[in-house]
């Protein structure tokens, strides 16, 4: 607030400093112009005022010169103590030589170098002033006269000047000060309102405040009325921004109630057709067991191939409704958190994979006390999907490896998934987690393409984040975190990459 105040005074300061200014330069120079030209005048009288007294001198003299009278000559030069500012005289001969003299006591005469013509010459020296004249009488040179003069009294008239000059600044300063004040009122406090509204409309971002106009029809006027115009259009368009922002907001959230809406009938409506389809499909393959158990023998090649096909069609349609039920779960079941062993899932997981197929030669690799809060029924939805994958994609390998681990990045537990087998390009990464998208045909690998998206909601619904990296024939491995920041733990550009396909 003290800056604040410093900078709405600095205007009036620098119009009272500036009038004083002017008026103390105004005044100096007047001055000076006045001393000078007083000083000049003044000289010239002194000046005319030693020829003076020397030419009386010099005629009064002519006598006793003219008739070697000494005595005589020095009682004229006598005459001179009558003036205060003389301090010396002389009278001197056609050739330079002292003839009569006249000093106040210790001064000395100093004979001067004659003149050349027949005019008076002066010169100063220090606080003197010299003079000479030439005696003439009857058009011939009978001596000169010689006198000098103090100047103490030019000197004491110019102390006087200074102290006039002085006392005039401090009068100027004082009237200029009061002056000063009238100009303020003026000039400056209109323009330390315009500077405080200024600062209110950038403060407050109020801009329905106006400066006040002032009574005069000048610059400033027209400055205070422009500002105003300028707050007036700003209102303006500021008014129609906040009702369009309004207005958008609205919109936006009648969008939203209505995707939300439209989401959730569509989430039961996929819910209750997978529901409905259950049991016609269950019939279906009920029937065709009891047909390929009990009538088998009935049927040709043809017949029985048919219904093998039969079975292993209905099973693909009891595991697509399964998966879709999954994904349809995700949204409506309500979470149900506590402190889950992901280890413990994961080998339990492991075990069933290998009863159902002991054939096959693949090493799991577990880490020990995976430990996560979380809903266990959707957890072990995200682990089996992630775990049958790679048992499903390591299946062309004669041998394999699936790791299931942890590792932390800057302090948070990134859980991941890795296996040795068929990978995926990485430029298709992007369809990883969208539902019924596959990166390999049927005739590679069977499956629906729902299973990942199913886990990648999971993910979210926990607060976390999953992402891939991998490459044709060289494996793939699954991150994911549950309830951390995911952006602070992806590093690798492969992740990144991954990571922002994920999101599309």
């Amino acid at each position: 607030m003290k800056m604040k105040a410093e900078k709405t005074t600095s205007i009036a300061r620098r119009l009272t400093w500036m009038n004083v200014l002017v008026s103390a330069i105004a005044l100096v120079v007047c001055s000076a112009a006045f001393i000078a030209y007083d000083l000049n005048v003044y000289f010239d009288a002194i000046v005319r005022n030693l020829s003076v007294q020397a030419q009386m001198v010099g005629f009064n003299s002519v006598s006793a010169l003219t008739f070697n009278d000494p005595q005589a000559a020095e009682k004229t030069l006598s005459a001179l103590s009558t003036s205060a500012n003389i301090i010396s005289a002389g009278l001197l001969t056609p050739d330079g030589k002292l003839f009569a003299r006249y000093a106040k006591p210790g001064t000395p005469v100093n004979i001067p170098p004659l003149p050349q013509g027949f005019d008076d010459q002066h010169w100063f020296k220090r606080d003197e002033l010299s003079l000479i004249h030439p005696v003439i009488f009857q058009d011939k040179l009978t001596g000169y006269v010689y006198i000098r003069s103090d100047l103490h009294r030019l000197y004491a008239r110019l102390q006087q000047y200074v102290l006039i000059i002085v006392l005039a600044l401090l009068t100027a300063f004082v009237v200029a000060m009061l002056a000063s004040s009238i100009f303020r009122r003026a000039i400056a406090q209109p323009v330390m309102r315009l500077a405080e509204t200024a600062r209110i409309v950038s403060r407050e971002k109020n801009y329905s405040v106006r400066a006040s106009p002032t009574r005069e029809h000048d610059e400033l006027a027209t400055l205070i009325a422009a500002f105003n115009e300028m707050l007036e259009q700003i209102q303006t368009r500021d008014q129609a921004l906040r009702e369009a922002q309004g207005e958008l907001e609205h919109r936006v959230q009648d969008r939203t109630h209505q995707l939300v809406a439209a989401n959730k009938e569509l989430e039961a409506f996929s819910y209750s057709v997978s529901h409905d389809l259950r049991a016609p499909l269950e019939v279906i393959n009920g029937f065709s067991y009891v047909l390929e158990m009990d009538h088998a023998n009935k049927l040709d090649a043809g017949g029985r191939e048919c219904l093998k096909q039969v079975r292993v069609a209905s099973q693909r349609m009891g595991e697509l409704i399964e998966d879709l039920l999954n994904l349809s779960r995700v949204a409506t079941t309500t979470m149900h958190q506590e402190r889950i062993n992901l280890s413990a899932v994961a080998s339990n997981i492991a075990d069933d994979l290998h009863r159902r197929e002991p054939e096959r030669d693949v090493a799991f690799v577990i880490a020990p006390d995976a430990i996560v809060r979380g809903d266990p029924r959707f957890l072990q939805i995200v682990l089996e999907n992630l775990l049958r994958n790679s048992w499903k994609y390591t299946s062309r390998h004669a041998k394999a490896r699936i790791e299931f681990g942890v590792e932390e990045r800057r302090g948070l537990h990134v859980y991941f998934v890795r296996d040795d087998g068929a990978g995926f390009d990485p430029a298709r990464a992007g369809r990883l987690f969208q539902p019924f998208q596959r990166l390999h045909s049927e005739a590679e690998f069977s499956g629906n393409g729902v299973g990942l998206a199913t886990v990648q909601r999971i993910i979210q619904k926990h607060g976390g984040q999953i992402w891939a990296t991998g490459s044709p024939e060289r494996g793939a491995t699954f991150y994911f975190t549950v309830g951390e920041n995911h952006a602070a733990v992806v590093s690798s550009k492969s992740e990144q990459e991954a990571r922002v396909s994920n999101r599309q």
